[in-house]
């Protein structure tokens, strides 16, 4: 379903990117109307798929996982049944919080986050014994700089 998003819509959804959790009279008084038309365009919007699950954000760190590494993986398999075990694998594993497919050099890249450098041994450990891969890179992140899941409505 496509939908179209105007002017208030982009409003209503960067309040709700901002904080999802304010209320419905909040964000009808953040973007200049009321609450039932809010109500109506969120739920177009949610209908038509702009708007996905709702979630909260925990802090990693305060959480005891205070290793990020970002993992480049080159593979020489690219057959349908070799990527079919990859993606489970790297499915069936929550410290994977994002994986991509790359153009170039490096085939995938993935953000790992675990409590410590030993948490990441055990991971790739695990991952290695399942699939096969060619050449695995592992950066540690020493500071994370900025890490945003706000989209730029305005641009």
């Amino acid at each position: 379903m496509s939908v179209r998003i105007d002017e208030v819509d982009r409003k209503i959804l960067a309040e709700l990117q901002r904080d999802a959790s304010q209320s419905l009279d909040d964000i009808a008084k953040a973007v200049g109307s009321s609450k039932t038309p809010v109500w109506n365009r969120i739920r177009k919007l949610r209908e038509g798929g702009v708007i996905g699950r709702q979630t909260v954000i925990l802090d990693a760190e305060a959480l005891g996982f205070e290793a990020c590494f970002f993992v480049l993986i080159r593979t020489s398999e690219h057959e349908a049944e070799w990527q079919r075990a990859f993606l489970k694998a790297l499915k069936d594993r929550p410290e994977v919080q994002e994986a991509h497919r790359l153009a170039g050099d490096i085939d995938y890249i993935l953000k790992v986050r675990v409590k410590n450098a030993r948490a990441y041994d055990a991971f790739y450990q695990a991952l290695i014994s399942e699939v096969k891969v060619h050449n695995v890179t592992a950066l540690l992140s020493m500071e994370e700089i900025k890490s945003t899941t706000l989209l730029p409505l305005d641009s």
